[in-house]
Formats: structure tokens, sequence, C-alpha cells
């Protein structure tokens, strides 16, 4: 077919005809295949992390459970778990963490007690806003994630999220919006036209524009390389979304889900570097047992899946896993068969270069904190020992401060 500009203009530009891309993601699409991948440049980390909250406040105690401390049934009589994975000869796992168990015996899976930060905020919204900061600052209006990614040269960031999820703060102050995506079909060019041999047309434009020989020196050439770049990426992305064969089974859930496309987008090598997502429902105020087992059971054999299909393509040693949630759960269960907002909590990492197993003792269930349980570790400790050691990312312009790094990954 032979193309003029003005057909271009026509079929491509203007009015209903416009080849339309969706949102801020075909930005990146037609940066992604201009870069040179992060690992091939000389001296860059390749290394990624996915941050994922557990939002609502998870019980920790009933999540890492001191198993061996009479006081743990005193506070929990009907809450108790009996029937706990056995992790060493204080602790255990809740029983529907079979997956996480599983990490363990392989030496990826790092369990961080008494996490925390001074004078703990019982309000959701507070103390979500203060982790995502990293800061406890009155008015908070940028992200430890976001901020990071000023220091990270052309990595990009996912938000995994689900349909009108809104982006947290965490990803707030980033160089370049950080897009919320449900599926790889977020990522396809939509040909809008008015009929279906205008979208015959656009496509077979976009297929024909960037012919060898073609000199290309105007604006509009640019626009058409872009247009061509954008329309390959979408259209290789749209056939990973079809071959992608996981070498694990994920559960079919939305955590599940968010998690299998994080690795269909790792495994595609486009140099993402951060991912993003969120599981609801831990505000377990009343007839938690069967709920909170259903959400921990979800956690840990999604996290498990993810971690053992990059594993199983050799990307086990560059990702690694951080689960976090904004506080823990009261030590005494209330009268509803529940627990009520709480402070110090475990963190998770996942990960091939991991420090595997207990780090901290497990808090104290006699010195509680107005009911709560008191925190050992600071969480931007966390959050420093990520950026320095796992990112290369400085932290002290990240966080305001420094922060002492805590003992939770091994070098390489």
């Amino acid at each position: 077919m032979q193309t003029t500009r003005r057909d271009f203009f026509r079929f491509s530009l203007t009015g209903s005809s416009m080849v339309a891309l969706t949102g801020a993601i075909p930005n990146f699409l037609g940066r992604a295949v201009a870069q040179t991948p992060q690992a091939q440049r000389p001296g860059a980390r390749d290394t990624i992390l996915v941050v994922v909250q557990l939002t609502g406040g998870n019980d920790g105690l009933n999540t890492v459970i001191p198993h061996s401390d009479p006081n743990y049934a005193r506070l929990r009589p009907t809450l108790r778990i009996q029937n706990f994975l056995r992790v060493n000869d204080t602790v255990g796992l809740h029983p529907a963490m079979t997956g996480f168990n599983s990490l363990l015996q392989d030496n990826a899976l790092c369990i961080l007690q008494g996490v925390g930060y001074p004078n703990p905020s019982q309000s959701h919204f507070r103390s979500m806003d203060i982790w995502h900061a990293a800061s406890m600052a009155d008015v908070l209006n940028e992200g430890w994630i976001g901020k990071a990614l000023r220091h990270i040269p052309a990595a990009s960031s996912f938000h995994l999220a689900n349909a009108n999820e809104a982006a947290p703060l965490a990803l707030t102050g980033a160089p370049a919006r950080v897009p919320s995506i449900a599926s790889l079909d977020d990522f396809q060019l939509r040909l809008q036209a008015s009929s279906a041999g205008d979208r015959r047309q656009q496509r077979d434009l976009l297929n024909s524009v960037s012919r060898p020989g073609n000199p290309q020196p105007t604006l509009l050439d640019f626009v058409q390389r872009t247009a061509v770049q954008t329309y390959d990426s979408s259209q290789r992305l749209a056939s990973l979304g079809r071959e992608y064969q996981p070498r694990v089974p994920y559960p079919q859930s939305a955590l599940g889900n968010h998690l299998k496309l994080a690795a269909q987008l790792i495994d595609a090598g486009l140099g993402a570097r951060l991912f993003y997502v969120t599981q609801d429902g831990f505000d377990t105020h009343a007839a938690q047992l069967p709920a909170h087992a259903a959400l921990v059971g979800d956690v840990s054999s999604s996290i498990t899946a993810f971690y053992r299909d990059l594993a199983a393509r050799g990307q086990g040693n560059r990702v690694l896993v951080m689960v976090f949630s904004e506080f823990g759960r009261r030590a005494h269960e209330n009268g509803s068969r529940g627990t009520d907002h709480g402070s110090g909590a475990p963190m998770f990492l996942i990960g091939g270069r991991v420090r595997s197993g207990i780090v901290n003792a497990h808090p104290s269930l006699v010195n509680l904190q107005q009911g709560n349980l008191p925190f050992s570790t600071d969480f931007r400790q966390v959050y420093a020992t990520v950026l320095d050691q796992w990112l290369g990312v400085p932290s002290r312009p990240v966080l305001g401060q420094q922060f002492a790094a805590v003992d939770v990954l091994r070098r390489a």
C-alpha cells in the first residue's frame, strides 16, 4: 500500500481515526524498545523489588506464632493457633502458610520480627501514610519509592492493581507517573477508527513507515517511528500474555494474578525494577480465624508461586519480595473473636539472597505498651537496607536521615 504523509495524518492523527495509546503506558513501551536493558549497562544493577502491602493491619501474633510462650494462650483463649508450622523452638508459622514454610526450608524466607515505628498511630490512613512516605511529618506528599526512582535512571515501576484502584502514596514523587495496570491488556495500543477498513490501513501504515532507506528527517517521521516502536512493543507484550507458561501454578486470586503479571513483565526484559501490589482485608475485628487463614494462605501461596516461577527461569537471585502491613493487632483478642488495631508486627523478605530464618526475638507478651506488642526495629531500617544494599540507591536522601541497616541480605 502506498501511504502518503497526508494519509498518515488522515488515518492516524486526527478525529475518530486517531491512534490512541492507553494512558501513560505506551510512553513506557516506546522507551522500552530503544533502551538498553538494565543488565547490559556497564556497572548497572538489575535487581528487582516487589513490595506486597497487606492492607488493614495484619495480625502478626497469629502469623508468626510464639508457641512456647504461655502468655500466648492466655491472651488468645479462642484465637490461639495450635497446629502451627514449626520454625524453631519458640515460634511457628500459621498453618495456612505452607508455601512460606517451604521457602524457609529452601533458605529463601527471612522473618523479621517486631517491626514498627515510634509513637505508633492506630489510624489506618495515618499509619499507612507513614509507611508510604517513610516519614512522620505532619504533611506527607511524596513516597519513598517515588523518591528512590529519581536515583535509578531509565528504570520503570508498576502498580499492579485492580480496576480503579488508586496508586499508593509510596509511588508519588517519581520522575514519571507510575502506571496502575491490571493485566497485559492494559498495554495494548488501541487503533481507534471509524471502520474495520480504517483499522487495517492503520496497522499496514504502522508496519510500513519505517522501511530501510527512509531517511525520516522530520518531526512527522519521528512520530511515525515512535508509533511503530510502541506498536511493536504492544504486540510483543500481547504475545507474551498469550504464550507465557508459568513454571509452577499460581493461585486463581487477585494477588496471584498480579504477581503472575509481574513475572511476565520481568521475563519480558523491559527494564522494570520496582513493582507494588496490595492485598486488602486484614482489618479482622470480628470472626478472625477463617478470614485470616484465607488471607495469609493466599499471600503465602501467591508469593511462593511467584518466586518459584522466576527461580525456575534463573531469576531467583534478582528478585526481592518485601511484605509489610501498616500495623499489627493487639495482643488481647476482643469480645468478637477478633483483634483490634495494634503496632509492632513481622515483615517478610523473600528471595534467593535473603538471610533466611528468624531475625530478632519475638516481641514480649508481658511488657505490652497499651495492649500493643512493642517494636524493636524501625521499618525505615529495612527500607535503608533495601535501598543501599539491594537497589543501589543512597538511602539518606530518600529517607531524610541515616538509619542503621538490618542483617537481612546476603552478599552476592
